[in-house]
């Protein structure tokens, strides 16, 4: 496999490109990437609704359509959700993802699958400050271990280990874990959560339809109905002011993000900062900044002078999931 990283290096003076590709729940963000020595560059790109499509196959059949390229030899899939063999588990998915059904599709010689987080933590080693909004500021910064996390169709999570050579990437499966609770409001949502199910995972709050969740749970709180809102639009109404209930939500909703965050900061040892990803957060970025996102991210008892020195920024790098599959793939396979 290092042969086919190699020769797509040494294609590349030749105008051949490698298919790379960040799909989530919701979207399917699609690139053709050159990899050169020293840079990686992305030469054409599209986002797909992932619905509006009838297999991930068939967004790819489009984009190179579109994108004029009749003949692309590898590939690259940062996927949400856990690889196992040949498929992608991810409830999330509207289709099934199978790396031999793509690979026979595309006529592809090489195709890899990799966790969407995977990637992204992996591509955040070529972040720059341009690509950042600061979320928590840390004075002095401690090394270590880099959270990734991010709450999209569900909560993905990713942790970057500094190596000699290149990062490792610890792939996890935190937005499965079970919620928990710090304050009455969440725990009284806790509970009606629990009256259907014996595991509320935290992707059921923290992440684009859980703020629908959490939303209908504090609406049942308040003793009024749900208004049949999408997460956006949740958001609109409390950034609006008009909406009591959806104001509640979404100030609920960082807080408690806040606090989940440092817990797997805890968690994982990563000591050396956090970014946030995810499709909702750039979209409430003035909001989440003025909320009690970092007070909660820091209230850990006796571990708050440790959480103090662990800086959190926002990502606002729409190809990072795109540019990481692409390095991770060319790293992996040139690896002995």
């Amino acid at each position: 496999m290092a042969e086919a990283a190699r020769q797509l290096i040494e294609d590349s003076a030749s105008d051949a490109l490698l298919l790379a590709a960040d799909v989530g729940g919701t979207y399917a963000r699609v690139g053709l990437v050159r990899i050169g020595d020293k840079n990686t560059e992305v030469s054409h790109y599209h986002t797909y609704r992932c619905a509006e499509y009838p297999s991930l196959s068939a967004v790819f059949e489009n984009f190179l359509a579109q994108a004029g390229r009749g003949t692309v030899r590898h590939g690259a899939i940062a996927c949400a959700g856990y690889a196992l063999e040949d498929t992608i588990i991810n409830a999330n998915l509207p289709w099934p993802v199978s790396q031999r059904e793509i690979r026979r599709s595309l006529s592809l010689d090489d195709l890899v699958l990799v966790n969407d987080f995977t990637a992204i933590a992996y591509a955040t080693s070529y972040v720059t400050e341009r690509d950042v909004t600061p979320i928590a500021a840390a004075a002095e910064p401690l090394e270590g271990p880099v959270l990734v996390v991010g709450p999209g169709t569900g909560l993905g999570a990713a942790v970057r280990i500094p190596g000699a050579r290149s990062p490792v990437i610890l792939s996890t499966e935190a937005g499965h874990s079970a919620l928990t609770a710090s304050t009455e409001l969440e725990v009284e949502v806790l509970r009606r959560l629990l009256r259907d199910s014996s595991h509320v995972p935290m992707e059921q709050i923290l992440s684009g339809p859980g703020l629908v969740n959490l939303h209908a749970a504090i609406s049942g709180l308040r003793g009024t109905a749900p208004l049949p809102l999408t997460p956006r639009e949740i958001a609109e109404a409390a950034i609006s002011g008009k909406n009591p209930v959806a104001l509640e939500s979404l100030r609920t909703f960082c807080g408690w993000l806040g606090s989940a965050v440092g817990n797997l900061v805890l968690l994982y040892g990563a000591q050396g900062g956090v970014f946030l990803a995810g499709g909702i957060l750039p979209q409430i970025k003035d909001f989440l900044l003025a909320s009690d996102f970092v007070a909660r991210f820091r209230d850990k008892g006796a571990m708050r002078k440790v959480l103090e020195r662990v800086p959190v920024n926002l990502l606002e790098h729409g190809q990072l999931g795109v540019l990481g599959a692409a390095r991770w793939y060319v790293d992996q396979r040139a690896a002995p």
